[in-house]
Order: C-alpha cells, then sequence, then structure tokens
C-alpha cells in the first residue's frame, strides 16, 4: 500500500482547499519544491502533485515547476490538474512525471480520452470526484451527470491504468474515509484504486489496508492530515511496512 503525499500548487505556493473551493485555501509552503523534499525525506516513494490553477483555468499553469520538481528529486510523481489535451500529457510526461491524472476530459470526452490511453498504455489514469454520488469536473465546478458506477465500464474498456476516487465532501475536512464507496471501487475496478479525500489519521490508513489484501486499493492520497500533523508519514510508512513483514504484504507492497 503506497501513502501519497499531496502537493497541492496555487499561484505558485504549495496549498490546501476544502471540498476543492478556490476561496477556502490555507498555504502551507512558499515552496512547493521544499515540500516535496520534505515528504522524500520521510520516505515516500510517490508524490500526488495537482497544479490547482490548472484545474481551474483549464490549461497547465505550472508545468515548468513540477518539472522542476521531478528533476530534482528520486522520487515518482503522479500529476493531475488542468490536463485537457494530448500535448499536455506529452510535456509532463517528457518533464520526467511518471504518471498523469486527467478527469474533466475522461468524462466529456471520451474519445480522445482513450486515444491518450492508448498513445501512453499505463501512463494515464482518471480522476473520479463525486459529491453525494455525482461525479464533478471542470476543477469541481460543475455536475457530470453521472456517478462512478455508470461511468467505471467504460473507463475500463478504455485503458485506464488507475483510478483516482475523490469524495469531495470530505477533502480537506478531515472528516474520515468514504470507506463504503472505496470497497465498492476496489472490489469491481480491474485496476489499481487510489482513496483520496478524509484520510485524516492512521485509523484510516489502518481501515484502508484490508482493501490492498483483498481488492484494488493501491494506495491513498493525504494532504492536510500530514500538513497539520494529524497523520504522520513516517509512522504510516512504517506500520505498513511492520504488515509486510508479518507476512501481510498487500499487493502493492
Amino acid at each position: 500500500m503506497i501513502i501519497f503525499p499531496a502537493v497541492d500548487i496555487k499561484d505558485g505556493k504549495c496549498v490546501r482547499l476544502k471540498q476543492g473551493k478556490a476561496d477556502q485555501s490555507t498555504v502551507f509552503s512558499s515552496s512547493p519544491l521544499e515540500m516535496a523534499q520534505r515528504w522524500y525525506d520521510e520516505g515516500a516513494a510517490w508524490l500526488h502533485i495537482i497544479d490547482l490553477d490548472g484545474a481551474f483555468d483549464g490549461t497547465p499553469v505550472n508545468l515548468k515547476l513540477i518539472g522542476d520538481i521531478c528533476s530534482r528529486l528520486a522520487i515518482n510523481v503522479q500529476v493531475g490538474g488542468g490536463i485537457r489535451d494530448e500535448q499536455t500529457v506529452r510535456a509532463y510526461l517528457e518533464s520526467g512525471v511518471r504518471r498523469v491524472i486527467i478527469g474533466t476530459m475522461a468524462l466529456e470526452n471520451p474519445d480522445l480520452y482513450a486515444k491518450i490511453c492508448a498513445d501512453f498504455p499505463g501512463r494515464v489514469g482518471v480522476s473520479l470526484d463525486a459529491a453525494d454520488g455525482r461525479l464533478k469536473t471542470k476543477g469541481w465546478l460543475s455536475d457530470a451527470g453521472l456517478t462512478v458506477r455508470e461511468v467505471l465500464p467504460r473507463l475500463l474498456q478504455q485503458g485506464t491504468a488507475f483510478i483516482i476516487y475523490t469524495d469531495i465532501d470530505r477533502d480537506g475536512m478531515q472528516s474520515g474515509i468514504n470507506i463504503e464507496a472505496m470497497t465498492w471501487l476496489s472490489q469491481n475496478s480491474l485496476v489499481p484504486v487510489i482513496a483520496a479525500g478524509g484520510v485524516t489519521a492512521l485509523e484510516d490508513v489502518r481501515a484502508l489496508y484490508p482493501l490492498s489484501l483483498h481488492g484494488r486499493l493501491e494506495g491513498a492520497i493525504t494532504g492536510r492530515a500530514i500538513y497539520e500533523g494529524t497523520l504522520k508519514l513516517r509512522e504510516a510508512l512504517a506500520w505498513i511496512e511492520a504488515q509486510r513483514k508479518m507476512g501481510h504484504p498487500s499487493v502493492y507492497g
């Protein structure tokens, strides 16, 4: 099971939003690179980076900054936010990003999404962001008119490499995870799934871990919790490693 520290970039700073609302942001660092370095030093194998400016503008804004992080740290990086054409996908992958996350385009332009999955096999995933079970697009501002269960078969058929599920109602609220939704998705997906939204404490990691043994859960994204200290990254990684040593390794380690 992988813990993905979140580095969300807005106006060149590392921030966290509440429920994806741009006017409810907290700045945790003026240097996203320094925050990325911190999580790398604490043992993270992956970073989850979101270009919030790109998500709201619909075009990449912080590509150079993200490329700098990739070039300076020997860490896997997945990136999302404003990735709505093939040129942006290619630019990110060429900058050192390991895999990209697509949201709006996957739901609103399925033909283009399928083409990109085919052109970059194994490196394109989808972000399914839901409030009250309804999927949202365009930085969580628009209703897609779909549910996860309705869209999952098509996404799998199109070559989606991994799925991130975010419970918007819980994102940045430190209210705990939506274990029911994650259980269903981890048991019905044919590709790795990642939990986001509400991962608040070590208890949430413990609750999710069985889904990595008996389902397709790859890991969990955490942001505000590790920045405010309700979840300590080193402690979470040590707990996961202890499970492996006791003979309970997850599918993804």
